[in-house]
C-alpha cells in the first residue's frame, strides 16, 4: 500500500479499489485499527478508530484536502503519489 503520510503512529495509505467504495478516500491505521476517510468532506467511511486518532486524521484531512485530492487522481491513473506532510 503507498504511505501518504506518518504522523503520531497513524500510516496514511491511499490505492484504489475496483468494485468497492469509489468515492475520493484514502485508509488510515493505527495499531491494529484500520478505517478509510472520505476526501471531500473529511469523514469516516468504514472501519473503526479511536476517537483521539480519528479527530486527528479528519483535522489532517481538512488541511491537506487539495493534496489527497491531487493524490486521489494520482492513484486513479496509476502515477506515483506525492507524500504529504503530517501533524506535527
Amino acid at each position: 500500500m503507498p504511505e501518504v503520510s506518518r504522523f503520531f503512529g497513524i500510516i496514511v495509505t491511499m490505492y484504489y479499489e475496483t468494485g468497492t467504495h469509489q468515492k475520493p478516500h484514502f485508509h488510515a491505521r493505527f495499531g491494529e485499527y484500520r478505517a478509510s476517510f472520505t476526501i471531500d468532506p473529511p469523514a469516516l467511511l468504514v472501519g473503526v478508530m479511536p476517537r483521539r486518532q480519528q479527530h486527528l486524521i479528519l483535522a489532517w484531512a481538512e488541511l491537506h484536502q487539495d493534496e489527497l485530492l491531487d493524490n486521489w487522481d494520482r492513484v486513479a491513473q496509476e502515477d506515483v503519489l506525492r507524500p504529504i506532510k503530517g501533524l506535527d
